[in-house]
């Protein structure tokens, strides 16, 4: 199944202390660019239903889309356009849309009409960097009508205990990941390990998907590059 990215809108507000060296704002710093500006895509807004000269479409069916992840798919700016949005992503009932928040306490206010239990097509994920960001939304998550949910700990600042929401066997999975770039603080294996012997206790699939920039290991200090994160996570998940 192939990974897109569909970025309905860029910009955000740093709303937590996993905002605070958001790679979206130290990005579009390179470039010149108020990550505070939340603007409506021009070119990309209807990525889902757009297709190429031979007719097919451009996010090809049983794609994997990461949903808004230069922005949170349930910010309030987003209001007056998340109605077209969620058009889209029922057109495209083929393919399968991840969106991942910290303002889920707005989940229900912002949900379609038709929406019911959920679309079968759409994962919500829930951002939580500490303890504190987790006790504050992992109840909404758990009280959301969605066929999918997902616990993203990430950008992980500390060790974050989740047996009190993954009791609730409505978690499909969580995803830990390290901070990136400059500045990066510090991502402790330790706490992968701890996160992931939890997921085993309750059944809960999990993925150690970035070690950040900053990683420890063992009591040592490794720099990784941005580009190395992943394959290095790859290499660490080898050894929960």
């Amino acid at each position: 199944m192939g990974k897109m990215l569909w970025n309905p809108w860029h910009g955000c507000h740093k709303y937590s202390a996993g905002c605070q060296n958001c790679y979206v704002y130290y990005l579009d710093g390179l470039r010149g660019v108020d990550s505070n500006v939340v603007v409506k895509s021009k070119s990309n807004f209807d990525l889902p239903v757009k297709k190429d000269r031979k007719g097919n479409y451009k996010m090809p069916p049983h794609s994997s889309v990461a949903t808004c992840f230069t922005s949170d798919f349930f910010l309030e700016e987003a209001d007056e356009w998340r109605d077209d949005a969620w058009r889209l992503i029922a057109q495209r009932s083929d393919v399968e849309f991840l969106i991942c928040t910290k303002r889920i306490h707005r989940f229900d206010a912002c949900i379609p009409s038709d929406w019911k239990d959920g679309y079968d097509n759409v994962a919500i994920a829930v951002s939580c960097e500490n303890q504190k960001a987790a006790d504050e939304r992992l109840p909404y998550l758990v009280q959301a009508k969605a066929k999918k949910k997902y616990v993203f700990v990430a950008p992980i600042l500390e060790y974050v205990e989740l047996g009190e929401y993954l009791k609730t066997h409505c978690i499909d999975q969580v995803s830990v990941g390290g901070e990136s770039y400059k500045n990066a603080r510090v991502c402790d294996f330790d706490w992968i390990k701890r996160i992931k012997s939890t997921c085993d206790e309750y059944g809960v699939a999990f993925d150690f998907h970035q070690t950040g920039s900053n990683f420890v290991m063992d009591g040592k200090h490794y720099k990784i590059k941005h580009r190395d994160e992943y394959s290095q996570a790859k290499k660490g998940s080898k050894l929960l």
